[in-house]
């Protein structure tokens, strides 16, 4: 799926500075805190304001600037207003140079006006009728780890994002007759999200409804007018029975709530996910697979552009065990890619993404259940989540978290099912 542009204007000099903090994880910057204020237009389409990334240095060496990504800049750059550091060829990336290096454990800020509108198109960043959706609009922080920087490009196809786990706390301020649906719960006009990878957020005069799933999770529903009543409670009962079924296989949902949005209009996908918050095509949705990413993506984090399958192939793999679908035999044997191939790859062969990436990245799952046997793959699951439960993963965490339940060396099965 392609991103769509964010019309991103610094209104007022960037603040810097840095303060005393602690703590941190392996990448840096570590322990992100967003604070966010903006103000929409009477029709929700644009939004502007105020954002402030807080972050603490978690590397060893001092920090002396940060990227910020921009991924709905991807598309029409030269018709783009981005006015904070320096601007990439491909518009989604922002050096941000740090008015004093910040030390290691140490904490720092940032902070910048913001305006971003919708584009005129069907997307998950984008407009359809009186309906806005800001899906990849915020600016959020780069990673930096013993790679370097990542600043990879949007290729196209599928994501290629990677993010921490962080704190939002988002006000978005209307006076049009539009409801807002977004990442995060909302009391008293400000929206709070605790670890959590995004926020994305719509806006327009959706119709809502709400049911709390057996589990306690609550989901609510925003959908256009032109969604059949029947698709909306089909989404919602679809979505209660995976949150459950999902929290009991991998570790409790987090996030307390669960927003569905459901528009019949997209033209180039059926679902993309967020954390809590999934837009979905009315008819054929793929709800279970869209809740399915709030663990594997939202959760269990990875780089989603050197490590495409470590979430679609777990989405889709989680899907079939909701479903009851054990894929016998779907394993293909010997091909000509690996499934575990990086989004500069795919960008090249994209007729052969979704089939490897999702179907025989899930059909090597599968299949590494039935060498383990189903009970040791469901504790490898559940404990590979609790253990980078907020953190982000590689395959060799996986690979590991693999071996240590296998009595035998699983050195050939990687091999035979194309994972280096």
């Amino acid at each position: 799926m392609r991103m769509h542009r964010i019309l991103l204007l610094l209104l007022a000099p960037i603040s810097l500075f840095a303060a005393p903090a602690g703590g941190g994880e392996a990448r840096a910057p570590g322990v992100p805190a967003y604070d966010v204020e903006l103000t929409g237009s009477a029709d929700g389409t644009a939004w502007s304001g105020r954002e402030t990334v807080g972050f603490t240095n978690t590397s060893a060496e001092p920090l002396a600037e940060i990227y910020l990504r921009l991924w709905g800049n991807v598309h029409d750059c030269k018709a783009v207003v981005v006015r904070i550091g320096v601007v990439a060829d491909d518009c989604t990336v922002v050096k941000v140079p740090l008015a004093s290096p910040v030390a290691a454990g140490e904490r720092g800020s940032v902070s910048f006006e913001v305006t971003m509108t919708a584009p005129n198109r069907p997307e998950r960043f984008g407009r359809s009728g009186p309906y806005s959706f800001f899906g990849n609009a915020l600016p959020v922080l780069a990673v930096r780890d013993d790679g370097g920087w990542h600043l990879e490009p949007d290729v196209g196809i599928g994501e290629s994002f990677y993010t921490v786990a962080a704190d939002f706390r988002v006000r978005l301020t209307h006076t049009g007759n539009v409801v807002v649906p977004s990442t995060g719960l909302t009391v008293d006009g400000v929206t709070i999200a605790k670890q959590v990878r995004d926020f994305a957020w719509a806006a327009g005069p959706f119709t809502t409804s709400e049911a709390t799933s057996p589990g306690g999770t609550r989901v609510r529903t925003w959908a256009t007018s032109t969604v059949a009543p029947v698709a909306v409670a089909d989404a919602r009962t679809r979505a209660m029975a995976a949150v459950d079924d999902f929290g009991r296989r991998f570790g409790s949902y987090p996030y307390g709530e669960l927003d569905l949005v459901l528009h019949d209009r997209w033209t180039r996908f059926s679902g993309m996910e967020y954390p809590g918050f999934v837009l979905l095509i009315s008819s054929g949705a793929p709800v279970v697979h869209e809740v399915a990413h709030q663990w594997w993506y939202g959760i269990v984090g990875n780089n989603e552009y050197a490590d495409p399958w470590l979430d679609e192939a777990f989405a889709t793999y989680a899907t079939d065990l909701h479903d009851g679908n054990r894929r016998t035999g779907c394993w293909p044997g010997s091909l000509p890619a690996a499934i575990s191939s990086p989004m500069s790859y795919w960008q090249s062969h994209q007729a052969s993404y979704g089939t490897y990436v999702y179907t025989y990245g899930a059909c090597l799952l599968h299949d590494l259940q039935r060498h383990l046997g189903t009970e040791a793959m469901a504790e490898l699951l559940a404990t590979y989540a609790k253990t980078h439960w907020y953190g982000v993963v590689t395959p060799t965490d996986f690979k590991t978290a693999a071996q240590s339940v296998s009595p035998t060396d699983l050195t050939q099965f990687w091999t035979s099912h194309g994972i280096g």
